[in-house]
């Protein structure tokens, strides 16, 4: 078997893999709640998708899960990607001490596993109010996709020929004016490939969500999801995958939209 032959049947076998449950997802919240027997279904029965969406707005205020998921998505993700551009235009542009040290420094908050942030989080936020309310979700959103924001943009950065900075000092442009009519417009895409897995993070969190979180008017959708799942007696699994099928459609029609320039700043900083 040739290497292109033996690329072909892995790609074929981890498509397989992924469309499988996602099939068995679609189909399954398609099925009316009703006629659900407790085997999934392999095959659409009578459409009962709407009625299952409706059922999971009214148990599970899933409606207001989105609502707060959008705000945390939209305004984490572009809060933590333009402080994310700040610092990279400072470590690659500005003449700064010790560069790398900064850059490990910011980029260190990607090592260490999230959940060894959870119980010191919890506290903190239990002694200073912000547990529980819409400010402190978008805080810990925002500090958390620093990081790995920071890292894209640094690499595309490093990218922009030193030149242009020079001439632009030599023309007397002062360094926010080089950061907002030079460095910002180039990272473009690499600004928007950021914001775009920022985002499809925040909106998939589903651990700081129950954590940080307790009442329908903050907790984000993944939250209300799994409280939903928690009643299976009187909602039944169809009503779950209809509002999991529901929340799912922002971050794959955000990826299709921005695509084009989602690959080429993936190229751009590799």
């Amino acid at each position: 078997m040739t290497g292109k032959t033996a690329r072909g049947v892995l790609v074929t076998l981890v498509s397989v893999l992924w469309l499988v449950p996602t099939w068995l997802v679609v189909v399954n919240a398609f099925t009316p709640a009703e006629q659900y027997t407790g085997s999934p279904r392999w095959w659409f029965a009578s459409p009962g998708l709407f009625a299952n969406i409706r059922a999971a707005f009214e148990s599970a205020d899933v409606g207001r899960g989105l609502l707060n998921t959008l705000l945390y998505a939209v305004i984490g993700a572009a809060v933590a990607v333009l402080i994310a551009a700040l610092a990279s235009f400072a470590v690659t542009v500005m003449p700064v001490r010790r560069p790398g040290f900064w850059f490990w420094f910011i980029f260190t908050g990607t090592v260490l596993p999230l959940q060894t942030f959870l119980s010191p989080l919890f506290t903190g936020y239990a002694a200073t109010g912000l547990y529980d309310t819409q400010y402190g979700m978008l805080l810990i959103y925002v500090a958390l996709t620093i990081p790995f924001a920071f890292f894209i943009n640094r690499n595309f950065m490093l990218t922009v020929p030193r030149e242009i900075s020079e001439a632009a000092q030599l023309d007397g442009v002062n360094w926010p004016s080089m950061f907002l009519r030079i460095h910002l417009p180039l990272a473009r895409n690499a600004l928007l490939a950021a914001f775009i897995f920022q985002f499809t993070w925040i909106w998939n969190d589903l651990l700081f969500g129950i954590t940080l979180s307790l009442s329908p008017n903050v907790r984000p959708v993944t939250a209300t999801l799994a409280d939903l799942g928690g009643n299976y007696s009187t909602v039944g699994p169809p009503v779950v995958l209809a509002g999991a099928l529901l929340a799912s459609l922002p971050t794959v029609i955000l990826f299709f939209v921005f695509q084009r320039f989602f690959v080429n700043s993936l190229r751009l900083t590799a």
